[in-house]
């Protein structure tokens, strides 16, 4: 192997706090410019930053999912600890990045219906990403 595998944990830790910041960011952004009054300018800048994040953090999902299967040999359920950070990992995996490719296509274009629906997903899936991390915190500290 070229890569020293204790590189990889290394890895994994640095670049899954990028995409769960960058979830709980955006959901925090959207959610703000939704309420915001019409009216106010920082509607459109709230909406603004929720755009970017999301569309970064969708991006930063990928360095964090590849070194956590290079750390975990390709092993994508496991078993006890590992198993319970996975079951949240895969489906906020594919959350944020649907809800990246999403916000990409729409843009400011959707209906308040569906940006409601938009919402509610990223609020569900930056909720994911919280166990996920909650989990993999369990794995350093009881290994």
């Amino acid at each position: 192997m070229l890569i020293d595998p204790a590189l990889w944990p290394k890895l994994h830790g640095a670049s899954t706090h990028f995409p769960m910041a960058l979830a709980m960011a955006a959901a925090l952004f959207d959610g703000l410019g939704f309420v915001w009054p019409k009216s106010s300018p920082h509607k459109a800048q709230l909406h603004a930053a929720g755009y970017c994040t999301i569309i970064l953090g969708a991006l930063g999902t990928f360095p964090a999912v590849l070194s956590g299967l290079f750390m975990t040999r390709g092993e994508v359920l496991g078993h006890d600890a590992l198993l319970l950070h996975h079951l949240f990992v895969w489906p906020s995996f594919a959350g944020l990045v649907g809800l990246g490719v999403w916000r990409a296509l729409v843009n400011d274009q959707a209906s308040p219906r569906s940006f409601a629906i938009y919402l509610v997903v990223l609020f569900l899936t930056a909720g994911l990403m919280a166990g996920a991390g909650y989990w993999g915190g369990e794995l350093l500290l009881n290994s």
